[in-house]
C-alpha cells in the first residue's frame, strides 16, 4: 500500500508542478487552484507513504521520479526544449536513487 501513496504523491505532486508553469504566476485561477490542491493531496499522500518507507528512500523516490516525469510533461506538453545535458541530468538523478535503493536505504 505505501507504493501506491508515494505513486500517488508523485502523481499529485507533476501535476501541481505543471498547474504552476499554467497558473502564470498565480494569474489564471484554474492553474492555480490546481496547484493548491496538487501540492496539499501530494504532501498528504507522502506523509502516509513515510508510515512504511524510510524518509530519505521515500523522499529520494518522490523526487527523483517526479524530477524525470515534470521534464517528460515539459516537454511533450508544455512546448520545454530537451538535450544531452538535461537528460543526463535527469539520469544521473535517477541513478542516485537506484544507489540508495541499491545501499539498503529501504
Amino acid at each position: 500500500m505505501a507504493w501506491i501513496w508515494l505513486i500517488a504523491a508523485i502523481v499529485c505532486e507533476v501535476v501541481a508542478t505543471a498547474s504552476l508553469k499554467l497558473s502564470e504566476g498565480f494569474s489564471k485561477p484554474l492553474p492555480s487552484a490546481a496547484v493548491v490542491v496538487g501540492y496539499g493531496a501530494a504532501f498528504v499522500l507522502l506523509a502516509q507513504a513515510l508510515k512504511t518507507f524510510e524518509v530519505g528512500t521515500a523522499y529520494a523516490l518522490w523526487s527523483g521520479i517526479g524530477t524525470g516525469l515534470i521534464v517528460v510533461v515539459g516537454v511533450l506538453f508544455l512546448g520545454e526544449s530537451i538535450g544531452a545535458a538535461k537528460v543526463a541530468g535527469v539520469l544521473l538523478v535517477i541513478g542516485g536513487v537506484v544507489l540508495l535503493n541499491l545501499s539498503g536505504a529501504h
